[in-house]
C-alpha cells in the first residue's frame, strides 16, 4: 500500500498553471528526489502535501497516522530559549513523562502508597524502552552533523542567524524520526562536511523520505527515485537522478517526434477538408473534420526561460586589486579565525573561500567590505578598484515590490526598459517582473538579486553562497559568467559542483587554517 496518493492533481498560481491532472504515488521506503527548474512549483508542491495551502483540484491522501515530518524554515523559536531546549522539544512527550515521574516518587516519600511507586516503575520503564537516557547522546550527535556544537547549544534561538535557525529546525526535525521526511532545500546553508554527514544520515533512514533541492550532487547521492516538475507535467521516475535525467531526455525526444508527426497528420488533414468541403468529397471532409475534433491534440512543446548574462566590468590599471597583511577577524575585538589571513586577489583572478558554516568565511567578506573592522592586521585595496557584494540571504526592503519596482528604487536614473531587459537575461517572464517579490520562488528572487548585478559595474566581485535556490541550469549560467568576468572575484559556496574544473585560481579554506598548529 502506498505511503500517499495523489491523483488529478492541477494548481495555479498568478495565472500560470504549475500543474495540470497529475498524479504519482509515494511507496515505503522511496528515498524521492525533487527536481525542476525554478519556479515550476517545487515548493508549492510540498506546501500541498504538507496542507499548508489547498489545492486546486485533485485528491491528496496519506495513509492514516503516518506520522509525517516537515522542514519548516519558518518554525516559530521563541526568545530566551537556548537550543538545547529546542532540540529537547523533539521528545517533549518523553520530558513530560520524566517529569510526572519525579512527581510520583516526591509523592511517594511523602505518603508512602505503594500504588504509587508501582505507577512509577511503569513510567520508568516505558522511559528506558524509550531511549530517553540516551537523548542527550542523540541530541549532540545530530548538533555535532549538522555544525551546531561549535555555536553552543546554551545560545539563545534569537541570536541566530538564518542559516543557523535553518540547520536547528532541521536538528529538531531529524531528532523526532518521523516515518515521512519532506525536506525543502535542506543544503542552501550547510557546508561540504554537514552535508556528507546529512547524506550518510539520509542513507541510513529507515524511513521514507522526500527531498526538494537544486543540489544536484547531493540528490545524486541519496535518492532511489525521482519527481521531476517540468511545465504543467509532474513524472516519476525509478532509479538514480542519473538514469532519471537520462529517461526524462528520452521522453521529451519521444513526444517532440509524437507532437511533430501529429502536426504534419493536422496539417494535411486541415488542407483536404479546405480542398473539399463544397466538393463532390464533401461527406468525406466532414467526416475528417470530425475527427479533428475528436483528436486529442499533443500540447506545444514549452520552452524554458533559460538565464543568459554577463557582470559588467570598470577597467583598472592595477593589477593587485586586494592584498591582506596579517589580517584578523572576528567581532569587538576577539577572533573568528586561529591564524591571520596573508593573500592577494589579482585582476582576473577567482578565489575560493571555503570551511564549515559559522568557520568566518562571512565574517571575512564583510571585513574586507568595510562593514566589519579589523581586530588586527589589514587590508589595502587599490585606487581604483570597484566592488559589489552577493548577500546570501533573501532580504528585501518591502517584500510587497515587484521586481521592477525593487530595481527603480535601486538605480533612479536608469531606464524601466534596462531593468526589464536585465530580469529578461535571467530568465524572468515579464508576469514575473510585475509580481510581488513573495510571490515569487526562491530562486526567482535569487534571480533578481542577479539582475541587480548586471547594471553594477565593477572590477572586484564578492559572492556570499550565490548558488543558493538556483537551479542547475542558472548555476551553470553563472559559473560561466564568473569565469568570463575580466576582473577578480571572490567566491563562497559549499557546492563541490560549483567549484568543479580548474578555473578557480587560489583557494582559502579557513577550516585548514583554523586546524594548522601554532609555531
Amino acid at each position: 500500500m502506498s505511503l500517499l496518493t495523489v491523483k488529478h492533481l492541477t494548481q495555479t498560481f498568478d495565472e500560470k498553471t504549475l500543474y495540470d491532472d497529475a498524479s504519482f504515488v509515494l511507496n515505503r521506503n522511496d528515498h524521492l528526489g525533487v527536481t525542476g527548474q525554478n519556479g515550476v512549483g517545487k515548493s508549492t508542491l510540498v506546501k500541498i502535501l504538507t496542507g499548508k495551502m489547498i489545492q486546486d483540484e485533485g485528491i491528496i491522501k496519506w495513509q492514516p497516522k503516518l506520522k509525517v515530518g516537515y522542514l519548516d524554515q519558518y518554525a516559530h523559536l521563541v526568545p530566551g530559549m537556548s537550543m538545547q531546549e529546542f532540540l529537547q522539544s523533539a521528545f517533549a512527550s518523553l520530558y513530560a513523562d520524566e517529569k510526572r515521574l519525579n512527581q510520583l516518587y516526591a509523592d511517594y516519600a511523602q505518603t508512602g502508597d505503594e500504588a504509587l511507586l508501582e505507577k512509577a516503575g511503569k513510567v520508568q520503564t516505558a522511559l528506558e524502552e524509550a531511549g530517553f537516557y540516551d537523548l542527550q547522546t542523540k541530541i549532540e550527535q545530530v548538533a555535532t552533523g549538522l555544525g551546531l556544537m561549535e555555536l553552543g547549544l546554551g545560545r539563545d534561538v534569537a541570536k541566530l542567524s538564518g542559516g543557523q535557525r535553518s540547520k536547528l529546525i532541521l536538528g529538531k526535525l531529524l531528532l523526532q524520526q518521523p516515518q515521512v521526511l519532506i525536506l525543502d532545500e535542506p543544503t542552501n546553508y550547510l557546508d561540504v562536511n554537514h552535508i556528507d554527514w546529512l547524506v550518510d544520515y539520509l542513507n541510513d533512514f529507515k524511513g521514507t523520505f522526500i527531498v526538494v533541492s537544486h543540489d544536484y550532487d547531493f540528490l545524486g547521492r541519496i535518492a532511489n527515485c525521482i519527481l521531476d516538475i517540468d511545465f504543467g507535467r509532474i513524472k516519476r521516475y525509478t532509479g538514480t537522478l542519473k538514469q532519471a535525467m537520462k529517461q526524462k531526455e528520452a521522453d521529451r525526444q519521444t513526444y517532440l517526434k509524437a507532437y511533430a508527426n501529429q502536426q504534419r497528420k493536422i496539417a494535411k488533414t486541415e488542407a483536404y477538408i479546405r480542398k473539399n468541403k463544397a466538393g463532390s468529397r464533401a461527406k468525406s471532409a466532414r467526416s475528417r473534420e470530425k475527427q479533428l475534433a475528436r483528436m486529442d491534440r499533443l500540447t506545444i512543446p514549452q520552452h524554458d526561460h533559460h538565464a543568459h548574462f554577463e557582470f559588467p566590468y570598470v577597467d583598472t590599471a592595477s593589477n593587485l586589486l586586494l592584498e591582506t597583511r596579517d589580517l584578523v577577524i572576528g567581532y569587538q575585538g576577539k577572533p573568528l579565525v586561529k591564524h591571520a589571513f596573508n593573500f592577494s586577489v589579482g585582476a582576473n583572478e577567482k578565489v575560493a573561500v571555503t570551511g564549515f558554516n559559522g568557520i568566518g568565511k562571512t565574517t571575512l567578506l564583510k571585513t574586507l567590505l568595510g562593514q566589519l573592522t579589523p581586530v588586527a592586521g589589514d587590508f589595502e585595496l587599490s585606487t581604483t578598484v570597484k566592488m559589489t557584494y552577493f548577500q546570501q540571504d533573501l532580504v528585501w526592503p518591502n517584500k510587497n515590490m515587484t521586481p521592477l519596482q525593487y530595481l527603480q528604487d535601486c538605480f533612479e536614473q536608469i531606464k524601466p526598459r534596462q531593468f526589464r531587459q536585465a530580469l529578461a537575461r535571467m530568465g524572468l517572464t515579464s508576469q514575473q517582473a510585475m509580481s510581488a517579490l513573495k510571490s515569487l520562488s526562491g530562486g526567482e528572487q535569487e534571480k533578481v538579486k542577479l539582475a541587480k548585478w548586471q547594471l553594477e559595474p565593477a572590477n572586484l566581485l564578492f559572492l556570499d553562497e550565490p548558488t543558493n535556490h538556483l537551479d542547475n541550469d542558472t548555476k551553470d549560467v553563472l559559473r560561466q559568467a564568473i569565469i568570463n568576468f575580466p576582473g577578480g572575484v571572490i567566491v563562497v559556496s559549499h557546492e563541490r559542483d560549483f567549484f568543479a574544473g580548474d578555473w578557480i585560481d587560489k583557494t582559502i579554506d579557513i577550516e585548514k587554517m583554523n586546524q594548522t598548529e601554532d609555531n
